[in-house]
């Protein structure tokens, strides 16, 4: 069993060895051509903590890369007040051909990535050939930070960015990690979500909000801007039904209270989905330009985890990154199967 820890994690992510982006983009065309297995994901909501979670995703991907396994990650938001980190994850990879386990790797780093990577991979996706100036930040936390970094990356016109977080301190302490990171980029932090959302390009939402509080249409979203909504629970059910919507999996986003769960029900049925990134990375549909804002809800499909894990442990193994512990391997079956005995 090959143990990677936080440290050992970072090395690999940090190294340039493999894209990211290019992961995600080969498990979202996998899943479009039916080369995943993804059971729905499950919650547990430890007793006396409503606003806590910790979520189970297992999933094989079986594309370009054959991966096998599950992540387990908590989601306590009440821990950013403890000056600790929302979510932390680990991951367990199974062998495809036995089912034995081979590794287990901190990923909270490998959640935070796939998730800011499948969201700049959208905003590049949904705008097109359109040039990217200016981005926005609802909520200042580690997602939004990763994004911002992807979405650099992918948009090579990107000058301009806007913050805002209902606790300025952690905008403001975004603005300055992003001016170290990313010297040439304007910076505000802006007072309100509307401030935010008017004159941006591309918008992303990573908030701990799931009050559906935040209205497009009052809020002046521009026509074919791109809102990058990966909270789930923060757009109001008009502002969904009134714009063009891709999603990663429906049958996924269409539960577990999200947004677009809201607006299905509403309106009796998913027909306002206009596709998922898989079919339009695959060119297996076209998205209708229609001049609405293109909001883009992922659930965060484990497959994910898995395209990326993947690529860790490659690098690992490569480059002898973390520990081998034994004493996981169930041994030899010592007894013959009925069925073919004499």
């Amino acid at each position: 069993m090959r143990i990677l820890n936080h440290d050992d994690v970072a090395i690999a992510l940090r190294s340039g060895a493999f894209s990211p982006v290019r992961a995600v983009q080969d498990a979202y065309m996998a899943h479009c051509l039916g080369q995943t297995a993804l059971p729905f994901s499950c919650f547990l909501r430890p007793l006396g903590h409503q606003d806590d979670r910790i979520i189970a995703l297992p999933a094989h991907l079986h594309g370009q890369q054959d991966v096998m396994g599950i992540k387990w990650i908590s989601s306590f938001p009440g821990n950013t007040e403890r000056g600790l980190q929302r979510a932390s994850s680990v991951m367990v990879l199974n062998d495809p051909r036995t089912g034995y386990p081979v590794a287990v790797l901190e990923a909270s780093q490998i959640s935070a990535t796939r998730t800011a990577a499948s969201a700049a991979l959208a905003s590049q996706t949904l705008h097109g050939m359109k040039p990217v100036l200016t981005a926005g930040f609802i909520g200042s936390g580690t997602i939004n930070r990763r994004v911002l970094d992807f979405l650099v990356a992918l948009h090579s016109d990107l000058r301009a960015i806007r913050v805002q977080d209902v606790a300025p301190e952690r905008a403001t302490r975004f603005a300055r990690s992003a001016l170290v990171a990313h010297p040439f980029l304007d910076v505000e932090v802006r007072q309100s979500a509307q401030d935010v959302l008017q004159g941006s390009d591309t918008v992303s939402i990573a908030t701990t909000d799931s009050t559906y509080w935040l209205d497009l249409d009052n809020d002046s979203a521009g026509e074919d801007q791109v809102i990058l909504h990966l909270s789930l629970r923060d757009l109001s059910t008009a502002s969904i039904l009134a714009a063009t919507n891709v999603v990663d999996d429906v049958e996924h986003v269409c539960r577990a209270g999200t947004s677009i769960e809201r607006a299905a029900e509403e309106s009796g049925g998913s027909a306002f989905i206009s596709a998922t990134i898989g079919e339009l990375l695959s060119d297996a549909r076209e998205l209708p330009r229609n001049g609405k804002p293109i909001i883009f809800s992922p659930f965060g499909l484990g497959i994910l985890d898995l395209a990326v894990a993947g690529q860790v442990l490659d690098f690992a193994d490569i480059n002898g990154l973390g520990s081998e512990i034994g004493g996981f391997d169930p041994g030899r079956q010592q007894f013959s199967d009925s069925r073919r005995s004499g």
